[in-house]
Order: C-alpha cells, then structure tokens, then sequence
C-alpha cells in the first residue's frame, strides 16, 4: 500500500498563536495563507487552520484507561521521531492531555502515544509502534 497525504482542514481563534505552534512548536514548514488561514506541512500532510468560532469543541471517549478526546487528530510517526516530538514538547512546556505512554503493552496494536491542545482547544494525538503492521492489528 502506498500511503498518500492527507488534507485537513480545522478551526482555530488566532492564526498567530496558531503559526507559532504549529510552525514554531511543532516544526511544521507553513505553506500559503491568506487573512482567514494558514497551510502546513505537518509530516508531509497538508493541515490548514482556519479561523473559525467553532474552535476547540471536543467530548471523550475510554480508551485503555484514558479520556480520549474527541475529535482529534495527528500522524503516526517512526518510534525516533515520537520520542524526539515528544522532548521538544515537553521542552516548550506544552502541557500533555494524556503524557507520552504505552498503550495496549503487550497486545495487538501495541504503541507510544501522546495527546495535548493547540492553543485553540483542538486536541491532537501522535503515535508511533514498533512495527507498522501492528496499525491495524485486532
């Protein structure tokens, strides 16, 4: 299977706050723009932030012992480039909704994962396993 970008599309209350997180935090290359969003590249999948009143609505969900939030998004990364995305988090003092763990441990679909707020209420959540065909493992 050959994995291709996605595109999403989600709403924010402050295109600055949002270009230095995204752009500044979590090192993601900003791409066009105009008054009312920004494109970036966020491990190679274009995600634009739009301004929007909608911004930060969420529920949740239990997952493996955790609230999950919901909706959330992120990508599933190499096990170097979570722990790697995870300090630099942690070194800019983003505060985690769920700190860097193990989820599954020891089951099918074992994997790291980590879930925090941009500074619009949208959650994200970034994974990584140790084998990639454990994605959809049962």
């Amino acid at each position: 299977m050959t994995l291709t970008p996605f595109h999403l599309a989600f709403p924010v209350d402050d295109l600055m706050a949002a270009r230095q997180f995204y752009g500044g935090i979590l090192g993601c290359p900003e791409g066009r723009s105009a008054e009312q969003w920004i494109d970036f590249n966020l491990f190679g999948h274009q995600i634009v932030a739009h301004l929007s009143d909608a911004a930060g609505q969420r529920s949740a969900n239990p997952v493996d012992g955790d609230d999950v939030p919901v909706p959330h998004f992120g990508v599933v990364l190499s096990l170097a480039d979570f722990n790697a995305l995870a300090a630099r988090l942690k070194a800019a003092g983003v505060k985690f909704i769920i700190e860097p763990h193990t989820r599954f441990a020891g089951q099918p679909g074992e994997q790291s994962t980590m879930f925090f707020l941009d500074p619009a209420g949208n959650a994200l959540e970034f994974k990584a396993f140790a084998s990639l065909d454990q994605l959809f493992k049962k």
